[in-house]
């Protein structure tokens, strides 16, 4: 089921695939410029500026218990340029693993100096393949994905992991996920979803504890037949995930019917809340590089930080 075309108001435009928005308590976006390794701030009047640069390629982002950005830098990927727009993926070698690949890392960002920490490169001796997004919880740790990388004949399964914003721990929590891409949690905290790409599946475990998942394994709330990108929960806990080419797809925690939102570009890549009553959806338009945003009818979740 597609919902109307939505009124569609442009926040920026001109950005090298953006991604991981984060609305700002100043009313700004912070978002990731994949495409050239930066973290920008968009203002309300649509001037960018760069806060940051952290290299290779910044993915999912948050605001931490101690106001700082944290980061999943994926490691860089292969580009590939069409019809004057560039994607992360060699076409003609079917990989997004680039030359000289090393891994990635999780990244803390000061958004005031612009200093830029790695704090975690891997875990229980094996190097992340490619994190991508990240949420916090009511404790102060977060919860993200290793999407890995995948290449001509072969791909990296990933998993989903927990760590202390201090670099102190970091454990995983599942892995064997194929894509795992955007994350979430529950409005309760009770309930992690993770959007598998490539099988176009949304996924959620029940939390038993911080970085802890229940035995049982986990739950397919719905499959569709796209691709999932990253996603953001609504305070009545249905969940929004970027569905390429679709546009913006909505979940209901239950398993029920996936309704879509279009978007006019097929790399909508992710989305988060702001406004009043957080009924505003920032939205990330990859391919054509824009950051818009549009009315949503139902409120977002309120995040924990900031």
């Amino acid at each position: 089921m597609a919902a109307d075309d939505p009124d569609i108001r442009e926040l920026a435009s001109g950005l090298q695939f953006p991604e991981g928005p984060v609305a700002m308590a100043d009313g700004s976006v912070v978002v990731v410029e994949i495409g050239r390794g930066t973290i920008t701030r968009v203002a309300d009047d649509g001037d960018t500026q760069v806060v940051a640069e952290v290299g290779d390629a910044p993915n999912g982002a948050a605001i931490g218990p101690d106001g700082a950005l944290y980061l999943c830098n994926n490691g860089g990927f292969a580009w590939s340029e069409v019809s004057g727009m560039r994607i992360p993926i060699d076409l003609e070698t079917g990989t997004n693993e680039p030359p000289g690949f090393e891994g990635g890392s999780i990244q803390r960002v000061d958004l005031d100096s612009g200093a830029v920490e790695t704090l975690y490169e891997g875990c229980d001796g094996r190097r992340f393949r490619g994190p991508n997004d990240l949420v916090f919880d009511a404790e102060g740790g977060m919860w993200f994905t290793d999407f890995g990388k995948f290449r001509r004949w072969d791909m990296d399964r990933g998993g989903i992991y927990y760590a202390q914003p201090d670099g102190s721990s970091v454990v995983e929590a599942a892995d064997g996920i194929i894509g795992p891409n955007g994350i979430g949690l529950s409005p309760d905290g009770d309930r992690v979803y993770v959007a598998e790409t490539h099988t176009g599946r949304l996924l959620a475990w029940d939390v038993e504890a911080p970085g802890r998942v229940a035995d049982g394994g986990r739950t397919v709330v719905a499959a569709t037949p796209g691709h999932l990108d990253s996603l953001a929960v609504e305070a009545g806990g249905n969940v929004v995930v970027a569905a390429l080419p679709d546009g913006l797809a909505v979940f209901p925690p239950d398993g029920g019917e996936v309704s879509y939102v279009p978007m006019p570009d097929p790399m909508c890549t992710n989305v988060c809340f702001r406004g009043e009553g957080l009924r505003k959806a920032v939205v990330t338009l990859s391919i054509s590089g824009r950051l818009v945003e549009i009315d949503w009818p139902r409120p977002g979740l309120e995040l924990t930080y900031p």
